[in-house]
């Protein structure tokens, strides 16, 4: 109890305060002074006063210069997206033309139908038809979080989120359910499409989508629609509905259309011809 009391004492060291009543019995402490010290006060003040005065002045005059230089960029950027979107539209009508050539040129040695019967396949000619209409979108909370598995094999975080891994299995399993052509928001998908990811955006043959993902698949609308609910990627989109609360609806339409593909170009296959024996 002694040691308890001394401590509650003398809670300052004896030195400490011996220190502090030397300084305040010698005048050391709060403002100085010697007229030297005085004067090197207000030098140091006037010094940063002038320090800050400088920096504003400069900030002020470059302002005028900063905003110039962003206008400047903000209508080179204008100017280079306008040149991009002109030079993708005549892409596009380039395209256009030569698929309208190769129509023509089938069509004139004789293989119309078959040209035909190949472009509505190969997704190089706009179709329509039955078939059944599924639209995919993130859950209301797309931040939120579940306690199920069901992305594990993805390697996914939980974020409420549609990923592509996830529209891949619903694409695929339309095609096994019987699709003969299938789209996902006006996007027409070929045997050369590509469904990836760039960050929490989708890309469907590198073109960003937005939710809601509305898939439209031309088929046999009733038998299609029940085959796929009852696959496994029908269960697994089942299963993010009730886990994840990701919002799908799928009906059966009467007549859906899907737009022809933007590009159906092949580089590196080559047809076998069978050639005759004699």
């Amino acid at each position: 109890m002694s040691l308890i009391s001394d401590v509650m004492d003398h809670s300052l060291d004896d030195g400490y305060a011996e220190a502090a009543a030397r300084k305040q019995s010698a005048g050391g402490g709060g403002m100085p002074k010697t007229l030297r010290a005085k004067l090197g006060l207000a030098g140091g003040l006037v010094l940063a006063a002038l320090i800050v005065t400088v920096g504003a002045a400069q900030a002020r005059v470059e302002a005028p210069v900063v905003a110039k230089e962003r206008e400047e960029l903000i209508d080179r950027i204008d100017q280079e997206t306008a040149a991009a979107d002109r030079l993708e539209d005549a892409v596009d009508e380039l395209r256009a033309d030569v698929s309208a050539r190769q129509r023509e040129a089938l069509r004139d040695s004789g293989e119309g139908d078959r040209s035909t019967l190949v472009g509505i396949l190969s997704g190089a000619t706009a179709v329509h038809g039955p078939g059944v209409r599924l639209v995919v979108d993130d859950a209301e909370d797309a931040g939120g979080g579940g306690g199920s598995d069901a992305r594990a094999a993805s390697g996914f975080s939980d974020t409420g989120r549609v990923r592509d891994r996830d529209m891949q299995r619903v694409v695929n399993g339309l095609w096994e359910s019987g699709a003969e052509a299938v789209s996902i928001n006006g996007q027409r998908l070929t045997a050369l499409s590509a469904i990836r990811a760039a960050g929490d955006a989708i890309l469907v043959d590198n073109r960003p989508l937005v939710p809601p993902y509305t898939v439209l698949a031309v088929g046999d609308g009733g038998a299609m629609s029940d085959r796929f609910q009852n696959s496994a990627d029908g269960l697994y989109l089942h299963a993010l509905q009730e886990n994840y609360g990701i919002r799908t609806a799928i009906s059966t339409e009467d007549d859906v259309r899907l737009p022809a593909a933007p590009s159906v170009i092949v580089r590196t296959a080559q047809p076998i011809t069978e050639k005759g024996t004699s």
